[in-house]
């Protein structure tokens, strides 16, 4: 930060989700539950595909690597919120403003990332079936996996880089329960026309692109499902992307309302809702989705759970 005539600013206060303080305990046993239930529902999802040899395949590996980031996403906020919630004092220092936020929009990118990876996985699995094995192969993935995290936390120190340059001279008062970059910039006594140019342009090429790859493929992905002349057949091909589109639809709903609608229409009070979908809510309904919608994630499930009661 730079010094001059201005206080610089230590630390910053989090309102979190209200101020109500009739309301903070049920607050904070409804998000202990959440939070419990995306811990368990990540890790057993991570846990089946591991030990489970019939999904050993790129989609389901991708579905792991998803889950990580769905564990790591939401643990970065909540326990902090949770903690938050029930303290007087809801502080959180500079620098650690700043790193949650690194690693908030990092993880968060990683995961449209992964999104868009596996559109393309089904994308070449039910147009190009013959080729599959030969195109989504281990290293494949692998490598898209990597690309994907090394973009993402490019794309999350370009904002550090950018708010770092920032006075912040005070008030330190974030009405917000977590750091992100719209909250910071309307405490900053600087001109942040810059950073709100590099947020509209960053952030946005990063959703729209990845949401054009999705459409593009899911294009692709119907025309081919509504030339298979079997209804049965269909179907389990359908089968094979409900799953999915549900969670894009869940994913990029939100992120398009928080970070794509006119600066004119924001308004703090609806993105702190939207942020609670999208930070505490998504990461618990993926699994739940995966699970209650996939034949081969429940199938994996009954036999660990049979030879657990043997």
């Amino acid at each position: 930060m730079k010094e001059g005539n201005h206080t610089s600013v230590k630390e910053f206060i989090l309102t979190g989700l209200s101020e109500d303080p009739q309301l903070m305990l049920p607050l904070f046993i409804v998000f202990i539950h959440v939070y419990a239930i995306t811990l368990v529902g990540n890790l057993s999802i991570m846990t089946l595909v591991w030990i489970s040899p019939h999904l050993h395949t790129p989609m389901y590996f991708l579905l792991s690597n998803l889950s990580f980031v769905d564990l790591c996403y939401s643990s970065i906020i909540t326990p902090n919120m949770l903690a938050n919630i029930l303290s007087t004092a809801k502080t959180i220092s500079f620098s650690g403003c700043i790193t949650q936020f690194f690693f908030f929009a990092g993880t968060g990118s990683v995961e449209v990332f992964l999104l868009a990876v596996m559109c393309y996985d089904r994308f070449v699995a039910l147009c190009n079936p013959l080729a599959y094995a030969a195109i989504m192969t281990n290293q494949a993935c692998m490598y898209l996996v990597v690309i994907s995290y090394l973009v993402a936390y490019i794309h999350s120190m370009i904002h550090i880089i950018f708010v770092l340059r920032l006075d912040f001279c005070g008030p330190n008062i974030i009405t917000h329960f977590y750091c992100d970059v719209p909250p910071l910039l309307n405490l900053s006594c600087s001109d942040t026309s810059l950073n709100v140019a590099i947020l509209n342009f960053v952030t946005g090429s990063l959703i729209l692109g990845s949401l054009i790859c999705i459409i593009v493929s899911y294009t692709y992905i119907i025309y081919t499902i509504l030339k298979i002349r079997s209804s049965k057949s269909r179907m389990t091909a359908f089968s094979t992307c409900s799953s999915h589109f549900s969670c894009v639809t869940l994913c990029f709903g939100t992120l398009v309302f928080m970070y794509i609608r006119p600066s004119s229409k924001y308004a703090m009070e609806q993105d702190r809702v939207a942020s609670v979908f999208y930070t505490v809510i998504i990461p618990m309904l993926n699994p739940l989705i995966y699970t209650l919608r996939n034949k081969d994630v429940k199938e994996a499930l009954r036999k660990v759970l049979y030879l657990k009661s043997w």
